[in-house]
């Protein structure tokens, strides 16, 4: 087993109508003027957005809206939002969608206190030091970014599309997590997000470091229990229990708990990203197609381990 550090300081509010509790956890973690991110209409249509400023409201404080956020995001959109921060003096973003929101909230985080362009932290010129805090209210369980450090952007500008890591920078504050707000995704988005999440624990299962027993084990545990429970979400979509199971497990799978003390790949997410930047196909529609061909391609390799799988 590596040295490894884990770093998981986000607040996780877990439960029916837990969304209630948006403006109390902004006010607890500083935020007093907030920019709403979110994606397409169904925050809106659901009422969800409303529910959240009313919590806002309640809480005293003021909030700013930047809405359309699409799949696969884009840097024009983090740019939009740093200037949009800066102008109206916004000290904390809170997004209310799934990865490609949170993603979006957390390259205007680290771009607003920067001087330069925001694009230099994901090309690896420069390294996060600060960030202005993000919270989530999360309704697409798939990427994991409520619990983690990264986030993905594409440049419009060559289609390059990028990920960034961070140890704590990037981590959510807070992250609002109500399974019943998954009950409306469509059948498509639901099987994508759970390739996703299955696919982050794959990332870091098959290493080459080896006696990583334990981080192994809540590994194969996770997985074994995704693919329990995700038939039956397929089946019947307002199932609470298997929801929630699937939501909390989007997160253990991205928040770094399965790749403790080991080396990760990390090959899949980047063919996947190639594709994505240029095709725009749905991210976990992508690596469902990669990560069988890698598996095959890689094989011989560590063939103990796949065994082992």
């Amino acid at each position: 087993m590596n040295n490894f550090v884990f770093w998981s300081p986000t607040k996780f509010v877990f439960g029916r109508d837990t969304e209630s509790r948006t403006g109390a956890l902004a006010r607890e973690f500083g935020g007093r003027k907030v920019l709403l991110v979110y994606g397409g209409g169904s925050v809106v249509r659901s009422g969800l957005l409303d529910r959240v400023k009313a919590s806002l409201s309640a809480s005293g404080i003021e909030w700013e809206e930047m809405g359309g956020i699409q799949p696969n995001p884009t840097d024009d959109r983090v740019y939009e939002g740093i200037e949009l921060v800066r102008s109206r003096n916004i000290d904390m973003l809170i997004a209310v969608g799934g990865g490609s929101v949170i993603d979006t909230a957390k390259g205007i985080a680290c771009g607003v206190p920067y001087e330069g362009d925001f694009w230099d932290f994901y090309c690896g010129k420069k390294i996060v030091e600060k960030a202005l805090p993000v919270g989530v209210v999360l309704t697409i369980p798939a990427a994991g970014s409520e619990g983690s450090g990264n986030s993905v952007i594409t440049k419009r500008d060559g289609l390059i599309k990028l990920s960034l890591r961070t140890e704590s920078a990037f981590r959510p504050k807070f992250a609002v997590m109500n399974p019943e707000l998954t009950f409306t995704l469509p059948p498509y988005q639901t099987a994508c997000g759970i390739v996703d999440m299955m696919v982050h624990i794959m990332e870091r299962y098959f290493t080459n470091t080896p006696d990583v027993e334990i981080t192994d084990r809540v590994a194969e545990g996770v997985l074994t229990a995704i693919m329990e429970e995700a038939p039956k979400v397929m089946c019947d979509p307002e199932n609470y229990e298997a929801r929630a199971n699937i939501m909390w497990s989007g997160t253990l799978a991205h928040n770094g708990v399965c790749g403790t003390g080991r080396a990760e790949d990390w090959s899949s997410h980047f063919i996947e990203h190639e594709i994505s930047a240029i095709y725009n196909v749905a991210h976990g529609a992508g690596l469902a197609v990669v990560v069988p061909a890698w598996m095959q391609y890689v094989a011989g390799v560590n063939p103990v381990k796949v065994a082992q799988f």
